[in-house]
């Protein structure tokens, strides 16, 4: 069994982003510049922006983070989205999610120039995605592909089963692992709460991808031997031996899992830290004008 070390590729794609950055500035570039929306105090999405500006600064990148009040109205919002949208000094930017229940993410989200939605949310990326076209790839999903990719994880003709059908994780790995891409050529089954007999569809995968958002989901009878195991899944659970009373798991029975998976990603410091890489990745994208001209 081979555990994918999310934390340490993406530390290696750290040092090879910064050295194009160097190249960049060499040559007289423009350094890529990402800002980030941040509304409220949700304490997981404020340590995961603090991370995206981390690595900003670890790689030689301008970040711009705004934090506004929770109070803020859509109206109010949606201007601070147009006025990214004219700022020709940053190449990509984010609207953290989950946004207070008063603003409507969609509406937000469709307010994003598709030019710099380095997360690639927008229906104009997701379009292109899907008919594969040059686009800003999901965050996550991209990350999962380029850890298949460094770990020379063979998926052409594989069975793939992806646990989960979100817009963010399940839906796009669906359409990107059955394209005619170098990572894809997978036939592709997506289960989800509507789907009979999950448990058999899952054990005969080759590879599972994991994203249901429910802690040990996947236990070691459900996983063929010799499965590679990607679990996207990050929940908290009740742990009274850790200081602060929980600790995090995946959707994975990573103890049990492990030892029948051929390969497997660790919850955390598995995909984790390749959805920030990723995100960066896309920004150095947008600074280069690889995928709008």
């Amino acid at each position: 069994m081979v555990i994918i070390d999310g934390k340490e590729l993406a530390s290696k794609i750290k040092v090879e982003i910064a050295k194009e950055v160097d190249l960049l500035k060499a040559e007289g570039h423009k350094v890529p510049h990402l800002a980030a929306i941040l509304v409220g105090d949700n304490a997981a999405s404020q340590s995961y922006v603090k991370s995206k500006v981390k690595f900003c600064d670890d790689v030689g990148f301008e970040s711009t983070l705004i934090k506004k009040d929770e109070s803020i109205t859509e109206e109010e919002l949606l201007d601070l989205v147009k006025d990214l949208n004219e700022d020709d000094t940053v190449d990509g930017y984010i609207v953290q999610l989950p946004l207070p229940r008063h603003i409507d993410p969609e509406k937000i989200n469709l307010a994003i120039d598709p030019q710099k939605d380095v997360d690639g949310f927008h229906p104009t990326n997701f379009g292109r995605m899907a008919l594969g076209l040059p686009s800003y790839l999901p965050a996550t999903p991209q990350g999962i592909l380029v850890m298949l990719e460094r770990y020379n994880i063979s998926t052409s003709g594989k069975k793939c089963v992806v646990v989960g059908r979100s817009n963010i994780v399940g839906m796009p790995m669906s359409i990107l692992l059955s394209q005619k891409r170098e990572i894809g050529n997978c036939t592709v089954t997506i289960v989800h709460s509507r789907t009979k007999d999950v448990e058999q569809e899952i054990k005969n995968a080759d590879i599972v991808i994991a994203a249901i958002g429910r802690a040990n989901y996947i236990t070691a009878d459900m996983v063929k031997p010799g499965a590679v195991v990607i679990d996207v899944g990050i929940n908290r659970i009740e742990d009274p031996t850790k200081k602060r009373g929980y600790r995090l798991v995946g959707d994975v029975d990573y103890a049990n899992v492990s030892k029948v998976a051929s390969f497997i990603t660790p919850v955390p410091g598995g995909v984790g830290p390749m959805t920030v890489t990723s995100l960066i990745m896309n920004t150095l994208k947008a600074a280069k004008k690889e995928i709008y001209k």
